[in-house]
């Protein structure tokens, strides 16, 4: 399973912020570090295009009418079927360890590095990184591969960068993203 440890340098100009998690193969949670790529049409340019409503933050009352906006453009899991777009830097979470709804508390959201369904996800396409869940045996030098699930794979065929070193005791391994 992916997940980003706190060390990490990239440049900000190589986040791009214009897509949120969607679609049937990404899993809510979804952990920081997935690899992710588009779907459908990507991002289109239009007042129209950018925003969606995408329902109700929480329950439904009579007479009352609570729309929630949301991004368009979308990212899914990535798999052998597309070409990797870039590895998430937040979480997609519905909820918080106590079970209280996100979208109600953006604040709590930001502290846990988080995003809500709908909500745009910050996607790195280049920049190194302490990544935990390799699939595989990493060896120095060696390629980065996206696998099924959104995993870095040590074996593959879409190359998503290089590892720069090994697995630690903890099963830490240093990355560098090279989308």
């Amino acid at each position: 399973m992916a997940n980003l440890k706190a060390f990490r340098q990239y440049d900000e100009h190589d986040v791009i912020n214009l897509f949120s998690p969607s679609g049937a193969d990404t899993p809510v949670p979804l952990n920081k570090g997935t690899v992710v790529a588009l779907t459908g049409d990507g991002w289109l340019n239009g007042a129209s295009a950018d925003l969606d409503m995408i329902g109700s933050p929480g329950a439904a009352f009579t007479n009352t009418v609570a729309q929630r906006y949301g991004v368009k453009a979308h990212v899914a899991v990535c798999n052998d079927d597309n070409t990797p777009l870039g590895i998430t830097l937040y979480d997609l979470k519905e909820v918080d360890e106590n079970g209280e709804k996100l979208v109600f508390n953006p604040r709590k959201a930001a502290e846990l590095q988080a995003v809500v369904s709908g909500q745009a996800v910050p996607i790195a396409t280049r920049g190194v990184f302490l990544y935990n869940g390799v699939v595989g045996t990493p060896t120095a030098g060696g390629t980065a591969y996206a696998s099924d699930g959104g995993n870095i794979s040590a074996t593959g065929t879409k190359a998503v960068g290089k590892f720069l070193g090994v697995k630690d005791a903890d099963s830490n391994v240093l990355l560098k993203v090279e989308l």
